[in-house]
């Protein structure tokens, strides 16, 4: 008994079949598309996750920069 009801007889058919049709080169072309897809997608999650913190320090940033620049007009005016 293989997965789900389906025997490993069943599935080497099958895979035979989609090998014939595709080709072993364009599976593999697949598989690596595939593959930079995943990757990409993680990358971008992980990307995702560190970018509120850059964003909090940006915004601190910008914060700090106002305050100096109004500091710097008071000054100016007196």
């Amino acid at each position: 008994m293989g997965f789900g009801g389906i025997s490993i007889w069943q599935l080497l058919i099958v895979l035979a079949i989609v090998i014939l049709i595709f080709g072993t080169k364009r599976l593999k072309n697949i598989g690596g598309d595939m593959g930079g897809a995943i990757k990409s997608f993680k990358s971008a999650m992980n990307e995702d996750d560190k970018k509120p913190e850059s964003l909090e320090d940006k915004d601190i940033a910008d914060a700090n920069f106002s305050e100096a620049k109004s500091e710097e007009k008071a000054e100016e005016k007196k």
